[in-house]
């Protein structure tokens, strides 16, 4: 596809992805999503206080893509509700959602149409990402951690990303279950664990206030 193309195609997927979260977090009892801010440092008491508004977006993250412990996927009880036209648009960036992959990224160069190409750094491989705010604030060889969709022949952001830094790295394996700390690769990115661990890390260190990205 020509660079209009495939910003006009990711633009179409970039709002329903905004559909389809704001959808889930809405059958998402206040409990839940209470009770993921605690785990990330984000409450007093029955309130959550945050210093941004990307620290609620990370609890609501794992509201969306991470079952409470006996519970099931809250994407699941989506899709059965929502039941959208196989072969839709609608459908097929809720089937990108439920296998999104969440993991560490380093921003390797720009695609010679539009976006980026990331390097998976749990993983070794290559992705081509398109976000057109990505695209002209970061830095080549900067690093993030988040959850990508690939809804298409490209990928794109799960709304939220975190500032990778070695101080936010040391906090995450300090604080880790010893599993956590031993595992690599495909496994680490996979435990929902580590997410918890990155977001966690991203509250406690302040990494979260120098983010100005807004998801277009």
């Amino acid at each position: 596809m020509t660079r209009t193309e495939t910003l006009t195609r990711y633009r179409r997927l970039r709002k329903i992805s905004n559909e389809h979260h704001h959808a889930v977090l809405n059958i998402i009892a206040p409990d839940v999503l209470l009770d993921w801010a605690k785990r990330l440092g984000l409450t007093q008491g029955r309130r959550v206080v945050i210093e941004n508004e990307h620290e609620l977006t990370l609890a609501q993250d794992l509201a969306t893509y991470l079952p409470r412990l006996g519970g099931s996927p809250p994407l699941d009880r989506y899709a059965r509700a929502a039941r959208f036209a196989p072969g839709s648009d609608e459908a097929i960036v809720l089937e990108a959602m439920r296998h999104a992959r969440f993991s560490i990224w380093r921003v390797e160069r720009r695609h010679e149409t539009a976006g980026l190409i990331l390097r998976d750094m749990l993983r070794g491989e290559e992705i081509q990402l398109v976000d057109e705010t990505m695209e002209k604030a970061v830095a080549m060889g900067v690093e993030i951690a988040g959850r990508l969709l690939t809804p298409d022949g490209f990928a794109i952001t799960a709304r939220i990303v975190v500032p990778v830094t070695p101080a936010l790295m040391e906090a995450v394996f300090a604080r880790g279950a010893p599993a956590l700390r031993s595992a690599t690769g495909d496994v680490l990115a996979r435990d929902p664990r580590f997410a918890i661990g990155i977001y966690r890390a991203a509250v406690a260190t302040g990494v979260m206030d120098s983010v100005r990205l807004r998801r277009r």
